[in-house]
This record gives C-alpha cells, sequence and structure tokens, in this order.
C-alpha cells in the first residue's frame, strides 16, 4: 500500500522530531512492505517567513489532498520573535487553528501512557502507578465554551463577561461514537465525564451517550470526581470521553502524572480517516538545532497515524513496542534522563527505535 503524508515540520525543534518519525516510518514500510510519500509543507512560523500568513490556502488544499497529516510544531519565543508582533490571526498558531478546521477535525485524541521504565518521573506513589497505565483523554474539539458565543458589556457601571457554553445533540453524538470506536481498540471501557449535577449541556450529553456498542463498558463521572480518581488511581482509565474545556484540563493534568510531556502523543480527528498528528509539547526554541529533542511523542504520534488513519494495527503495536524495548534498554534523551542511564540525542533516540523494528 501507497500512503500520502502531508509533512508539517513547522518550527523550532519541529523539523528535527519529524525527521526521526518519517525515519521510523520508512522502517515500518521497509518492513511491512508499504510506501510512504511525504510532501512537506509549511505552516506558522516559517510560513510568515516566507509567505506573510501562518497556513496559506494552498498548503490547507494540499494537507486536504493527503491521506494523513503528520506535524511537528509551530511557534517561538513569545518575547523574542518578531511573530508576536503581528495580530493574533497572523501568528505562528493561529495555523494550527485554522488547519483543524479547515479539515473539520472535531476530535482530540491525548494518550496518556506511563511507561514502567520510567515509572520515578511520576509524581505519584509508586504503589499507585505499579506496573505503569494507559488511558486516552478523547476531548470534543470545536464545541462548548471556546466556540460559543461570547461578549463584554457594561451594567450600571461594571463590566461584566458572558461566554456562552452551547453543544447539540449531533455534536455530541459524533465524538461519542469516536470514544466507543477508539475504546473498541483497546480495553473497551469508556468513562464518560460531565457536570450533569449543575450543567444542562452536560445532562444532555449523558443522555445521548448512550451505549450502542454492547461489547465497551460504560461509565459516568462527574469531572470535579474524575480530576480526583486520576491522581488517587489512573489505572481505572481506558478511554475518558468529555467536552472541550474538561477536557483541556483532564488532559493537562493527564500529562503531568505521566512525568514528562515529551512522551505524549496526540491526534486530530474528524468524520473522515484524515487526521492530523502532532506530538504534545511545543516548538521549544531553545533546544532547536542542538540535538536534544525528544522525539518520541512525534514517533509515538506517527504510530497513531498508522492506527487510527491506515488501520495499521501490527504496525502500530510495532512502534509502540519498539520505543518500550528502547527505554527498558536503558536509552534515554536529556528530559528523561535517569541515573544509571544512557543519554543520547535526537537522531540516536530515532536510530535505535528504527532499528528495533
Amino acid at each position: 500500500m501507497n500512503y500520502k503524508v502531508a509533512v508539517i515540520p513547522g518550527d523550532g525543534i519541529g523539523p528535527e522530531i519529524v525527521r526521526e518519525a518519517r525515519k521510523v516510518l520508512d522502517k515500518v514500510g521497509q518492513k511491512y512492505g508499504h510506501e510512504f510519500t511525504y510532501q512537506e509543507l509549511l505552516m506558522g512560523g516559517c510560513s510568515i517567513d516566507a509567505y506573510g500568513e501562518p497556513l496559506t490556502e494552498e498548503t490547507l488544499e494540499a494537507a486536504k489532498a493527503s491521506d494523513s497529516v503528520l506535524l511537528g510544531a509551530v511557534g517561538g519565543n513569545v518575547g523574542q520573535s518578531n511573530w508576536y508582533q503581528l495580530p493574533p490571526d497572523k501568528r505562528p498558531e493561529a495555523g494550527l487553528l485554522k488547519i483543524r478546521k479547515g479539515l473539520e477535525l472535531y476530535a482530540n485524541i491525548r494518550p496518556a501512557v506511563l511507561f514502567d521504565e520510567l515509572s520515578g518521573a511520576c509524581p505519584l506513589k509508586p504503589e499507585l502507578t505499579e506496573g505503569g497505565f494507559d488511558f486516552v483523554v478523547m476531548r470534543e474539539l470545536t464545541g462548548g465554551l471556546y466556540f460559543g458565543d461570547r461578549k463584554t458589556v457594561e451594567e450600571n457601571g461594571v463590566k461584566k463577561a458572558i461566554d456562552t457554553l452551547t453543544y447539540d445533540e449531533n455534536e455530541i453524538r459524533r465524538i461519542a461514537k469516536w470514544g466507543f470506536d477508539v475504546a473498541m481498540k483497546r480495553g473497551k471501557k469508556v468513562c464518560s465525564v460531565d457536570k450533569a449535577n449543575v450543567l444542562d449541556s452536560s445532562r444532555l450529553w449523558r443522555s445521548v451517550v448512550a451505549k450502542d456498542y454492547p461489547e465497551v463498558e460504560l461509565t459516568h463521572m462527574l469531572v470535579d470526581n474524575c480530576a480526583m480518581q486520576l491522581v488517587r488511581d489512573p489505572k481505572q482509565f481506558d478511554v475518558i470521553l468529555t467536552e472541550n474545556m474538561f477536557g483541556d484540563i483532564l488532559s493537562d493534568e493527564a500529562s503531568m502524572v505521566t512525568g514528562s510531556i515529551g512522551m505524549l502523543s496526540s491526534a486530530s480527528l474528524g468524520a473522515t480517516k484524515l487526521g492530523l498528528y502532532e506530538p504534545s509539547h511545543g516548538s521549544a526554541p531553545d533546544l532547536a538545532g542542538q540535538d536534544k529533542a525528544n522525539p518520541i511523542a512525534t514517533i509515538l504520534s506517527a504510530a497513531m497515524m498508522l492506527r487510527y488513519s491506515f488501520d495499521l494495527e501490527k504496525e502500530a503495536d510495532a512502534i509502540e513496542n519498539a520505543v518500550k524495548q528502547v527505554l527498558k534498554d536503558g536509552y534515554r534523551t536529556i528530559d528523561i534522563m535517569d541515573e544509571g542511564k544512557t543519554q543520547v540525542g535526537t537522531i540516536q533516540m530515532g536510530d535505535l527505535i528504527a532499528e528495533r523494528i
């Protein structure tokens, strides 16, 4: 099979970590009889420098024409880059919002995996995390408070801000379907998180998230309890399904309990197989060009691309198992370095993972 991948290296460490993900994908193609054809595109600060805007229509159309999109990172140092002297809609991060909207990506999947080999980096007590954990946060990406009507008014000399939280049943149903579909590829458990004891939107959410998948165990949990349970017993979760703002907060909490954001992949998906895959971390411009960046989050994002866009389960497993083996063999980039381990750079980490495919 031939797969056409739009590659957006972006800014900062983006080109370095994307290069290593491509190296691993090519090894997968060699081992399993696939061919990955790459088209490099500009987005973010590098696009501003070249074209005067963070995402051109030509780049967006090229992304739409691909089978999937692999992204590094966009942006720079806010206090040092001229990019941040521009209006907000012309800054690097505006390109990311535009491509998500243009590709109609409404579902964000962010895995939270604690590898047993990295248990020392987790801030939780060892007895809570022994054996590691592996769950995902499935976040609705284009609705809720972030996309509702908002305004600031003045009443009787007092300023008042109004943000509107809205969801319709179709928006809820489509993200719920993604949550159940992902659970079917994992441990077949969905925990739907809401605030149904207070919010009408959450009561609608709970009524729509029905158990249409008899093979999947469905539970409901209030968001404040979920925040507590993530640090009390993270191993209980498989798929956390939730709305936009709750998902934003819970996925950040989940990233903290894994110990290093350099290990966290993510995927943004919609109604088709076309997805946008990227590490959860930023562009880290201070590390750019120094062979210090951790490429594992981007490599694991490539594994997610194989699983969710191309339905290549065993190939995705091969990448994830290779990452685990490299960590088991004691190799670490600087962000996850521990006593007695062997420190390696970006390029060598990519080589080591590719060798173990």
